[in-house]
């Protein structure tokens, strides 16, 4: 059990020092100046059965105070809750930006319905304004007033291509607070934003209810016909922009946040299970390995600490305490973003168990061709 305990701390000190330094949360948009002409934006929101959050989402897109020109489209992807009729209640008694809702009907062969619906809404967007960037937002994504604004200040100023931010989540229920601050944690384990933010490496990511797009980037990529089929659209669409020679940034947001309440432990793990096994590639030893993995830098900490001091045996006792140390440590900046409290740290190693799960079962969904399922659609292995 030594050699056990004496991996996992070796593990943990690399993650501490050589994973990009994914633990802090201090990327955030870069410094930024109002540009000399402020340029055409096309908001694009796909929407599929939204009709219980678009009250607290959509006014604050139309309220935008944005010194250039500016539009919402909103997709109503075959909804069957009246979605696009609230969105006009909304638009027509809160005003702010003009509002145009359109459907694009059932999704092409071979595409994803958030990728038709963002297909149809740029095709839109492109006949009625010409836009120099499209924003590209979920249904349950509220916005600060500025935040627009902000976006692209920073694109304009650093020269991006993409920026990108990660909302901040609901965090409200007993469920919500021990699975969503460990949810951003893990994105930000595997794809460190200071890699994804540094031109020259390979690491790219985007978190997809808040992505400012430049038109150009995105029709040198080929977006969104290239990445069709893409169940993570998000992390997708940066690769595709990076691999064109884009220039890509993401970081936590502060005034972007999401309003999608997730009350139940079913709805927190339909959340996760329902891309896990696709993150993976489909690929039954990426699975192995990544169930492997959790297990030696998550379970492993607890277990050798009590099993060590149970059995007499300090050192494996005292690797296992130093590697739940470093964990804990790693982990209490995100604790602190959402604003949780420091003593919820050492929980960590039964979340981890809990995305384990997560990810198990979304490999058996998928095998039993029920994968990648969201809102009554099911989607294949591309």
């Amino acid at each position: 059990m030594e050699w056990i305990g004496a991996g996992s701390l070796l593990a943990w000190v690399w993650l501490l020092l050589g994973q990009g330094f994914f633990w802090r949360t201090d990327v955030r948009l870069p410094a930024r100046r109002d540009p000399e002409r402020w340029p055409s934006v096309a908001v694009v929101v796909p929407a599929r059965d939204e009709a219980a959050v678009l009250p607290d989402s959509l006014p604050s897109l139309l309220g935008q105070k944005y010194p250039g020109r500016a539009e919402v489209f909103l997709v109503d992807d075959g909804s069957t809750d009246g979605t696009g009729a609230v969105a006009r209640e909304l638009a027509a008694a809160r005003g702010g930006l003009p509002l145009t809702v359109s459907s694009p009907g059932e999704p092409g062969p071979g595409w994803t319905g958030k990728l038709w619906a963002l297909r149809h809404g740029t095709a839109l967007a492109r006949e009625r304004v010409e836009p120099e960037y499209l924003l590209l937002t979920d249904a349950d994504i509220a916005h600060e007033p500025d935040s627009l604004r902000e976006l692209v200040a920073a694109a304009r100023s650093a020269e991006l291509d993409l920026v990108s931010q990660m909302a901040r989540l609901r965090v409200v229920t007993r469920w919500e607070r021990l699975i969503v601050p460990a949810f951003v944690y893990f994105f930000g384990q595997l794809y460190p934003f200071r890699w994804v933010n540094r031109p020259g490496a390979r690491t790219a990511a985007a978190a997809g209810g808040c992505v400012l797009l430049r038109r150009e980037a995105a029709e040198r990529a080929g977006i969104p016909e290239t990445i069709r089929h893409a169940v993570i659209d998000d992390v997708t669409l940066a690769r595709a922009v990076k691999r064109s020679g884009g220039t890509i940034w993401l970081g936590l947001a502060d005034r972007v946040a999401s309003v999608r309440p997730y009350p139940r432990p079913a709805d927190l793990w339909r959340m996760v299970s329902r891309s896990a096994y696709a993150q993976l590639r489909h690929r039954p030893l990426l699975l192995l390995g990544t169930v492997l993995g959790l297990t030696l830098v998550y379970l492993v900490p607890p277990v050798a600490l009590v099993a060590g001091a149970a059995g007499g045996d300090p050192a494996t006792a005292a690797l296992g305490g130093a590697a739940w140390a470093v964990m804990c440590g790693t982990y209490l900046p995100m604790l602190r973003h959402y604003g949780q409290p420091w003593w919820t740290a050492p929980l960590l190693p039964f979340t981890a168990l809990l995305y384990a799960l997560m990810t198990v079962d979304s490999a058996v969904q998928h095998h039993r061709g029920r994968g990648a399922a969201w809102k009554g659609r099911t989607y294949p292995k591309p």
